[in-house]
């Protein structure tokens, strides 16, 4: 099991920006993905983005495209999410998480997930 922290949460005001970090506690494979989820107060849990670990290929929820950027540094087995121009309705709690699939946009599919870091976007 790979343990996932993540890190870089905050306040922020709209159209500001923040970047999450998350750093696993083992070797991400070349087969496996990392993705990012969030949760929002009232609803459930979203994908928000995801990457394939070998290739570097990229995928986004419709809301976030265009604003976040999922990245990864294979050497520090660690992930990122740039978060430009943040809205209201970005705020929530977001989650890294470790897809053994190599990509997925399915919470079921995510086998390791982190403790979540806050987001609060104020107007």
């Amino acid at each position: 099991q790979l343990q996932l922290v993540e890190s870089g949460g905050g306040l922020v005001q709209a159209g500001g920006s923040l970047r999450l970090s998350c750093v696993a506690s083992g070797r991400i494979y070349s087969s496996h993905g990392m993705g990012w989820f969030r949760l929002a107060p009232r609803k459930e849990r979203e994908f928000v983005a995801s990457i394939r670990w070998g290739s570097g290929n990229t995928y986004y929820a419709d809301p976030v495209k265009g604003r976040f950027t999922i990245s990864k540094a294979g050497a520090e087995n660690a992930v990122y999410l740039q978060m430009n121009n943040l809205k209201l309705e970005d705020t929530a709690v977001y989650y890294c998480a470790r897809t053994r699939r190599g990509y997925s946009t399915l919470e079921a599919e995510y086998d390791d997930w982190g403790q979540g870091t806050q987001v609060t976007v104020s107007s």
